[in-house]
């Protein structure tokens, strides 16, 4: 395990070196130029995210911008103020009409955004979607960070070691609509129904919609509902931070516990005041990374986006497209397996992601 975090840090490390020197200004704008101006010849291309102002999605952003500049692209941020599916279909036409070479997406709702996928497709610019529901003709390819159901069931087990294996859950998600949110949500039932988890409790999914201060309601509102609640798995950065801060504001640490999807830089106080004490969550910073090189690769015609095909993706090494269910178009993941943080390591990681 000290091995595999001395990897994990030297890859980041190595990260904020490079980013050091070449990270753009991240505004409210409509547009951020991340990675400069392109070079002679360079690419544009675009990253559509679900909203901004999410310290998550700025972490991907730092990734992508380092690619852009590795390949000579000019690299866009778009994303609209509330994460909403009606804010990313616009974002897309705009795009569409500025006839940018590459759009990479993460969909608030895969099936509101795929008409427009299909358009920009049309018009000749390669589609690649992230994190969120396939919905089969919408993308050339998927990238994802792990294995969504690995995803799932790596919280249940945090939530279970937590609580020592006994008593009620709850759940609070970012928007119904999201639906990596509700795959993830999925394969935790399906994993509660072992029979090692037969006495924990799930007792309520609730939704904060990726809105800090409703989803901190939310877990007021879960605390009320349910005075015997032990723990709650909160899959979105956005929602673990606020339900972190929600059991510290409210003097409930060490009768209920927290975990999910977080970034180290929001959950170091939770981590080490014990509201939770172990969370996780693969490199975001990676992700922005291999989805610029997918963006660029596709546009270029380097890859078509097919099941068996591989690719190089800068300092991340060699990928092979994987089959994806329901769709002749591959999917590739960034990793095998979720990075824990504990109080052990969270002090290597809260000042560079």
């Amino acid at each position: 395990m000290k091995r595999k975090v001395m990897i994990f840090t030297f890859f980041i490390v190595c990260i904020v070196l490079t980013l050091s020197f070449g990270i753009g200004c991240k505004t409210k704008a409509a547009v951020t130029e991340g990675a400069g101006a392109a070079k002679e010849g360079g690419l544009k291309i675009a990253l559509v995210v679900k909203n901004i102002g999410n310290p998550f999605f700025d972490a991907i952003k730092k990734g992508w911008d380092e690619a852009a500049a590795e390949l000579g692209d000019e690299s866009i941020f778009r994303g609209p103020e509330q994460p909403t599916p009606e804010g990313q279909i616009e974002i897309m036409e705009q795009l569409i009409a500025q006839k940018v070479d590459g759009i990479t997406y993460v969909a608030n709702d895969p099936q509101s955004i795929a008409s427009v996928a299909k358009k920009a497709m049309d018009a000749g610019i390669a589609v690649v979607g992230w994190e969120s529901g396939n919905v089969p003709g919408s993308r050339q390819l998927s990238v994802e960070p792990v294995d969504q159901k690995v995803i799932g069931i790596d919280q249940v087990k945090i939530i279970s070691e937590l609580i020592d294996g006994e008593g009620q859950i709850a759940i609070l998600s970012a928007a119904a609509t999201m639906a990596n949110q509700n795959t993830w949500i999925e394969y935790m039932k399906e994993e509660l129904e072992k029979p090692e988890y037969s006495k924990i409790e799930l007792v309520s999914v609730v939704y904060g919609d990726d809105v800090r201060e409703k989803s901190y309601n939310e877990a007021l509102g879960l605390f009320k509902s349910y005075p015997d609640l032990k723990g709650i798995i909160a899959p979105t950065t956005v929602g673990v931070a606020a339900t972190a801060r929600a059991v510290t504001d409210e003097d409930m640490i060490g009768k209920v516990f927290v975990t999910g999807l977080g970034m180290p830089s929001e959950m170091a106080e939770y981590v080490k005041n014990g509201a939770s004490p172990i969370f996780a969550l693969w490199n975001p910073i990676d992700l922005g990374y291999v989805n610029a090189y997918s963006t660029h690769l596709l546009a270029t015609g380097a890859i078509t986006g097919k099941p068996g095909e591989t690719f190089e993706a800068g300092r991340l090494g060699k990928y092979t497209i994987g089959e994806q269910a329901g769709d002749e178009q591959g999917l590739v993941f960034l990793g095998d397996s979720l990075f824990r943080f504990n109080k052990d390591n969270i002090d290597e990681f809260k000042d560079l992601i």
